[in-house]
């Protein structure tokens, strides 16, 4: 086999302690989430005041919700391939401020139609920023320790959304046109350029890209950072001999390396998307048309939103350290089960108590999923494999909430929730049997980085 170059940048990143670069990367990962989660619901949140002032219908904020979703899509395939050709740092920079920039935009709307149209090209950015940071950790950070930080970096990005619900309530009732206040919120997102400076390409794309040098620089960085706070660090695990790499790009689909994964995922991603925003985007308008208060409803689901920090915390606590894969069927099915708990109680505390569930686990899970991704991939397929499959997940809420409003019409409300209970059942069931396991491999890395042969010091 002909001999290939290498840095051997996998396993030299996986030896090093976490460290004050460590923390300041995830930080700024965190800075990006937050102000995600901070713009992905503007809308839901603006909407009945737009309604009333420009009249609009209850189709037209169908029709943006859904083309949103098809943004989500288009977003997130682009910006996979934008990474592997860009780099991850410059790609999750772009589609940062790309999202931000149409948030801006937002506040110059000047009718239904030219929000939408905002919208749409913002949930693009959103989703094209996620699949970037995701699979941006996971080439920085050791693949012992990567799941436990990228959850942290969620349990951060997630209060976005509480944040952003206190502001919307303190000032969309100000004036007419202080709706527009909170889409100048949410653009403030552009504030990552702050962090940009500090931050490192990924050495592993820059090796998979021929760019050793480059790629060595980092590292001699890197490791200088670590020796000054930890001391000389043991040598890393020799690399094994490897091929020519695979040419990135969607003709990869024809390698079955690439494609069962992507396939794989896909089914996770789309019954997360069903699953999550059949249950979060539906809860407090089923309740409401089953007899519940419209006060009463959004109270309730408010209370259980408690839980989604909480779950990003649990995954933390887990991720690492047992097996992801079971982790994940695990949270699925308690999502299931909580999901169709919640259904068929009308009790207040019972509906809170599951709900809560509902929203703790399925954070947890959806954490859990940010690690265990693009951990099935090799460095050349890992950022277009899970832009794929996570863009799939979303475009199918482009159809979501038309057959969740079809089942709830046709079946009724309890049926809804059997629905959303059998889409989380299906997913975990379809890795319990499918998924391949990935504790084995961060294990012996863990082990060999524990080996430590004898001690380097780094190249200043």
């Amino acid at each position: 086999m002909q001999h290939i170059r290498t840095t051997n940048a996998a396993n030299r990143l996986d030896r090093l302690p976490i460290t004050t670069f460590h923390k300041r990367t995830i930080l700024a990962v965190a800075f990006a989430y937050f102000f995600e989660f901070a713009d992905i619901n503007t809308f839901a949140i603006t909407a009945p005041v737009v309604r009333e002032q420009w009249g609009a219908d209850v189709n037209h904020v169908a029709y943006v919700t859904s083309l949103s979703f098809v943004g989500m899509f288009v977003g997130a395939v682009v910006a996979g391939g934008l990474a592997d050709r860009l780099g991850r740092k410059q790609t999750l920079t772009l589609t940062t401020l790309w999202f931000t920039v149409w948030s801006f935009a937002c506040v110059f709307a000047w009718d239904i139609w030219s929000l939408g149209v905002f919208r749409v090209l913002t949930s693009a950015g959103l989703s094209a920023m996620t699949v970037v940071a995701v699979v941006y950790i996971s080439e920085l950070f050791p693949s012992a320790k990567r799941g436990k930080f990228q959850a942290y970096a969620i349990v951060i990005g997630i209060c976005g959304t509480p944040v952003t619900n206190l502001i919307a309530s303190a000032v969309v009732p100000m004036s007419d046109w202080s709706w527009r206040l909170v889409y100048l919120w949410g653009s403030l997102g552009a504030l990552f350029l702050f962090f940009v400076r500090r931050l490192e390409e990924s050495p592993q794309w820059l090796e998979a890209r021929g760019r050793h040098e480059e790629a060595e620089a980092v590292l001699a960085r890197i490791e200088a950072h670590v020796t000054a706070e930890h001391g000389p660090l043991p040598e890393p695990q020799q690399p094994k001999p490897k091929g020519p790499p695979a040419k990135p790009g969607l003709g990869m689909l024809k390698d079955k390396k690439f494609l069962y994964p992507t396939i794989l995922l896909s089914v996770l991603w789309i019954t997360q998307t069903i699953g999550f925003f059949g249950y979060s985007s539906w809860a407090p308008t089923l309740l409401a048309a089953e007899g519940v208060s419209v006060e009463d409803s959004i109270f309730y689901v408010a209370l259980t939103t408690v839980g989604a920090p909480l779950g990003s915390f649990l995954a933390a606590m887990v991720t690492d350290r047992f097996e992801r894969k079971w982790c994940l069927v695990v949270f699925g099915l308690v999502i299931a089960a909580s999901g169709l708990l919640y259904g068929l109680t009308f009790t207040p505390v019972l509906i809170v108590v599951f709900g809560f569930l509902v929203n703790l686990f399925e954070r947890g899970y959806t954490a859990l999923a940010y690690a265990y991704a693009p951990e099935l991939y090799g460095t050349e397929g890992r950022s277009l494999g899970t832009s794929i499959a996570y863009g799939l997940g979303r475009l199918s809420n482009a159809v979501g909430p038309l057959m969740i409003a079809g089942v709830y019409n046709g079946i009724g409300y309890q049926a809804v929730f059997m629905v959303i209970a059998g889409t989380w059942t299906l997913g975990a069931l379809v890795l319990a049997v499918f998924g391949p396991a990935t504790r084995r491999r961060r294990l012996a890395a863990e082990a060999a980085a524990g080996a430590g042969a004898k001690p380097v010091t780094a190249t200043p």
